[in-house]
């Protein structure tokens, strides 16, 4: 019976410990570009994109398609990039031990 109460505690402690890096996540950082830095975009560790900046030369030069193709290329990136980042920081809380339906 001890060692349940001891294994609950440690699992309400993880708990916490993840609460608080999905809340320090909301306001880390990443960036990604495509096209040689013609696109950039930043998102939050939450996975939210927080801004998108084009280059003017992209948009004078009218080509719509390949405007489009670098757009998607850095927010997918980005995406991505946060993504690993959310799964490094939880795997530190976890051991590595990936929980369904956390990340």
């Amino acid at each position: 019976m001890h060692g349940m109460q001891d294994m609950l505690r440690q699992a309400q402690m993880m708990q916490k410990k993840m609460t608080a890096m999905q809340e320090e996540l909301k306001t880390r950082e990443v960036e990604a570009t495509s096209g040689g830095g013609m696109v950039t975009v930043r998102a939050k560790g939450s996975q939210e994109i927080i801004s998108i900046t084009i280059d003017k030369s992209v948009v004078e030069a009218g080509d719509v398609e390949m405007l489009q193709d670098l757009v998607l290329a850095a927010v997918t990136d980005a995406m991505k990039k946060a993504k690993v980042m959310m799964e490094e920081e939880m795997g530190k809380i976890t051991g590595g031990f990936k929980i369904p339906g956390m990340f």
